[in-house]
């Protein structure tokens, strides 16, 4: 009886814990979210030197962040930096760093915290794309697509998120990719890299949670395809549905989701909705779906030689 009785209330609590919460994403529908203040934040972005990481942190700069930047190629990540200063920044500091090799990551992970703090708010943006069939795919880029695209994120949580926990003060973006929701054509390797990522960002997400580890914050970011030289070639049936994204408007809005504190963001807003068919609708139906949206065909014009984001 004790037993039952204790489930009972535990039941009850979750239930009205979970009415709490729908009640006030129904009122943040209308009502903006408060937004926080990242002025001094330390921010570290992966992929800087080019594409939406450069855009990114031209946001940040603006806000009054300190800018940490890590990228491959060192004179793209140098222009960032240059950018970044014009934009108004007044502490820079610009890092090469191959994402792909652990070691690497550990290294210049221990240089930022003795040269610049603990990094408070941490973006894994680094991205790479073949963009060929899988049989197409030499096996050296199918590893080095796990290793820039999921892998590093393993490589910078266990390098900054000790230090948030001990602080109670800390944002972890995960950039993944309407490739993290759904099976692309000629991206498989991609698409499993980043549901990978995104299975990650949200068990960490979690266990933040279920460990009662205040302060720690999540955004997981699924943006459809976006115009960089990551995508060049790529087009899609019906742009209203599955549209190809500017970078700029891609960057306002995960810039946002963090000031807000969401812990998901979907670009466009519709792919939720189409997430939710391809969980209730039949197999034959969502292959029809599929096809009618261009999903299966999305990359047939696309040109790629182990671009990265």
């Amino acid at each position: 009886m004790a037993s039952k009785l204790k489930s009972t209330k535990e039941l009850m609590v979750f239930l009205g814990k979970s009415m709490i919460a729908f009640l006030e994403s129904m009122i943040f529908i209308i009502v903006p979210r408060p937004r926080k203040n990242v002025a001094g934040e330390i921010v570290l972005i992966t992929g800087s030197g080019s594409g939406l990481g450069r855009f990114l942190a031209l946001r940040f700069a603006r806000l009054g962040s300190v800018l940490v930047l890590w990228d491959i190629n060192k004179e793209g990540n140098e222009d960032t930096c240059r950018m970044v200063r014009e934009a108004g920044a007044t502490r820079v500091y610009a890092y090469t760093c191959d994402c792909s090799q652990k070691e690497n990551i550990y290294r210049v992970a221990e240089q930022v915290k003795k040269e610049v703090g603990d990094v408070s708010i941490l973006i894994n943006n680094a991205g790479i794309v073949t963009g060929k069939s899988f049989l197409d795919c030499p096996d050296e880029l199918i590893e080095k697509a796990f290793d820039v695209n999921f892998k590093a994120h393993l490589w910078t949580y266990k390098s900054f998120l000790p230090a948030m926990i001990a602080n109670k003060h800390g944002h972890l973006v995960c950039i993944s990719s309407l490739a993290g929701l759904t099976g692309v054509n000629k991206l498989a390797d991609y698409c499993a890299s980043k549901f990978a990522a995104f299975g990650f960002a949200e068990s960490i997400c979690i266990e933040t949670i279920a460990q009662k580890l205040k302060g720690i914050k999540t955004t997981i970011v699924c943006p459809c395809f976006i115009k960089t030289g990551m995508f060049e070639g790529c087009s899609t049936a019906h742009p209203f549905l599955l549209p190809v994204l500017e970078p700029e408007y891609v960057a306002d809005k995960i810039v946002d989701a963090i000031l807000q504190e969401k812990i998901y963001l979907n670009l466009p807003k519709r792919i939720s909705f189409l997430m939710f068919l391809k969980s209730i609708l039949p197999v034959k139906v969502l292959v029809l779906l599929a096809e009618y949206m261009g999903a299966l065909n999305v990359m047939d014009g696309f040109v790629s030689k182990n671009k990265k984001n």
